[in-house]
C-alpha cells in the first residue's frame, strides 16, 4: 500500500517538484559565482562572504516552499474526495496518515540529495580563497533538517479540515489585530517581534531557519 501511495504522490507532484529539485541543485552553484580567484585580498574575501550570506536567505525560503508544496499535495486528493477513500480503508486513520507523511518525506529526499550534489559540485569547482573552507555536507544536513521540520508543520496543518486551517489563520490574524489595536491606542508592545523571536531564535523550535547559511566560511 505504501508503494501505491508513494507512486500517486509522485504522480501528483512531479511537474512542480522536478523544477524545485533542479533549483536545489543550482542554488549552491550560483552562490559561488564570485569565488573565482584563490589569491584574493582580504577585502575581496570579505565581499565573497557577504555575497554568500545574501544567497543564504534563499536556502530556508526554498526549503519552506518545497515543504509547503509537498504537504499540500499529500492531502489535496483526500480533501477533494472528502476523505471517503481514506475512511474506507481497513487500516487505522493514524496508519494511513503516517504512510502519507512517509511518502512525502521520501520524495523530499530528492531535493536534499540535489542540493548536496550541487554543493559538492560548487565546492569542487570554486576557487576558494586561503583561510576559507567549504561545508557542502553541513549545509545539506541543515537544509534537510529545515525541510523536514517545515514539512512536518505544514503536513499537520493541511491534514486537518478547512475549519482547522481557518482556526490557525484566525489565531495569526488575531495576533496581528491585537498588535494594530495596541499601536493605535498608543501602547507600544512588540507582540509580533516577541512571538517571532521565541519561535526562530534559540531555543525556539524554528531556530534552524535563522542564522547564517554559508556554503563557504572561515
Amino acid at each position: 500500500m505504501f508503494r501505491m501511495i508513494l507512486f500517486t504522490q509522485w504522480k501528483w507532484s512531479r511537474l512542480t517538484l522536478s523544477p524545485l529539485v533542479v533549483a536545489a541543485f543550482a542554488l549552491p552553484v550560483f552562490s559561488v559565482q564570485r569565488a573565482g580567484n584563490p589569491q584574493t585580498t582580504p577585502w575581496e574575501a570579505r565581499q565573497l562572504l557577504s555575497s554568500l550570506e545574501s544567497w543564504g536567505v534563499a536556502y530556508p525560503v526554498l526549503a519552506t516552499t518545497i515543504a509547503l508544496f509537498m504537504a499540500m499535495t499529500a492531502w489535496s486528493a483526500d480533501h477533494r474526495g472528502r476523505h471517503v477513500y481514506a475512511l474506507s480503508l481497513p487500516i487505522p486513520r493514524w496508519h494511513y496518515a503516517l504512510q502519507r507523511f512517509g511518502a512525502g518525506a521520501l520524495l523530499l529526499g530528492a531535493a536534499v540529495i540535489a542540493l548536496w550534489l550541487g554543493a559538492l559540485f560548487a565546492a569542487g569547482t570554486a576557487s576558494i580563497p586561503a583561510g576559507l573552507h567549504a561545508y557542502p555536507t553541513a549545509i545539506a544536513v541543515r537544509f534537510a533538517l529545515a525541510l523536514f521540520l517545515a514539512y512536518a508543520v505544514f503536513f499537520a496543518i493541511t491534514a486537518g479540515t478547512t475549519r482547522t486551517a481557518g482556526y490557525v489563520l484566525a489565531i495569526i490574524g488575531g495576533i496581528i489585530a491585537v498588535q494594530v489595536l495596541l499601536e493605535t491606542a498608543g501602547v507600544h508592545v512588540a507582540l509580533i517581534p516577541f512571538i517571532g523571536d521565541r519561535l526562530i531564535l534559540w531555543p525556539g523550535p524554528l531556530e534552524i531557519f535563522s542564522g547564517r547559511w554559508m556554503l563557504i566560511d572561515v
